[in-house]
């Protein structure tokens, strides 16, 4: 097969930034994708409704012409986010989730939750009004080894959460490890999760080393959660193929300037927006599962969230090409993942 037509996908997962720095990655997410839930996590962080909107107005001036595409808001969930706040983002109609992020875990967390218990009465107006929540599936307690943070928020805070709320919505994001995708596997219908395309396609040992066997730390592999074991990876890639619908496309892709990625304390995130589409069809093309990657894409996440499939359509072809080394981010550079690497598959349309 070197050619596939697929319903055109939708991003789940997605940091655009804002100001000049977005204006440069948008069109690469516009690109492939119809639409996309953006991340809230900005300085100040999108807390309230009226933020975002303003900040979904910001994205649609910057948006070039000729490109379709609709931004899906989220709210930054805090300690204090009131049901009132829930009810106005549901009325808004541009708000499609609200995302935890433990205080901590990543970039621009620091306002994000200290407990979850603080937050009962805006889960509950969510699980009443049927708004979504999106986590960040780690803990950040400094006794917890970085590669178990995710398995340990499982039994801490997501076991306790779907027991308390079990008609809640609940998006366990950017999932890495193979006790994640069983237990999504085994959960009912309100637990769906989004899988990374680099999370897909490489190990831990790929922030360590090139593709050539050459050893040193390379920054732009290095994400949170942090890439896991080969076994992580190859359940991930089972997870994803598997046709379930509860897992589909977010991709994750978090833009740093060079200068922070390239740093003494490197920034978390892999910049992946300029060929999303392309890795993951290498990741199910490696699989021999390129049949399955058009529900996982384009028909999973538009079932979860409620929202109508794509009516247009796009189209890859298996033609090698190589991701430049680096691209204009604002008045910086950034580099994408796997900067200087071919991909088998191009999107032509």
């Amino acid at each position: 097969m070197d050619r596939i037509t697929l319903t055109r996908p939708d991003d789940w997962h997605l940091h655009l930034r804002d100001g000049a720095q977005m204006a440069d990655v948008l069109p690469y997410t516009a690109r492939q994708f119809a639409r996309a839930i953006v991340m809230p996590n900005l300085k100040p962080p999108v807390t309230t409704t009226a933020l975002a909107m303003a900040y979904r107005d910001r994205i649609v001036r910057a948006l070039p012409a000729g490109l379709q595409f609709e931004p899906l808001m989220t709210l930054y969930l805090t300690d204090n986010t009131s049901a009132d706040e829930i009810a106005r983002a549901k009325q808004s109609g541009i708000v499609h989730g609200v995302k935890l992020y433990p205080a901590g875990a990543t970039t621009n967390s620091d306002s994000g939750v200290t407990d979850l218990h603080k937050c009962a009465r805006a889960l509950e107006a969510m699980q009443t009004v049927d708004v979504p929540l999106l986590v960040h599936g780690e803990v950040t307690h400094g006794d917890v080894d970085v590669f178990d943070r995710e398995q340990r928020f499982i039994d801490e805070v997501l076991i306790p959460a779907r027991r308390d709320f079990p008609a809640l919505r609940i998006v366990f994001e950017h999932i890495t490890t193979r006790e994640s995708a069983e237990y999504v596997m085994q959960a009912d219908g309100h637990t769906g999760a989004t899988i990374t395309a680099h999370h897909l396609l490489y190990n831990r040992n790929s922030i360590f080393m090139t593709a050539g066997g050459r050893t040193g730390v390379r920054p732009h592999y290095y994400c949170l959660p942090v890439l896991k074991r080969e076994a992580h990876r190859q359940a991930l890639l089972k997870a994803a193929t598997s046709g379930n619908p509860r897992f589909f496309l977010g991709t994750d892709s978090a833009p740093h300037p060079k200068a922070d990625k390239e740093n003494a304390c490197g920034c978390a995130g892999c910049f992946t927006a300029l060929s999303a589409l392309e890795m993951y069809a290498m990741a199910f093309d490696f699989a021999g599962a390129l049949d399955k990657l058009e529900a996982f894409a384009s028909f999973h996440g538009p079932d979860f969230y409620g929202l109508p499939r794509n009516p247009d359509r796009v189209a890859l072809e298996r033609r090698p090409w190589t991701l430049p080394d680096e691209l204009k981010f604002g008045e910086q550079t950034i580099v994408p993942l796997a900067a200087g690497e071919a991909l088998s598959w191009r999107l032509i349309g």
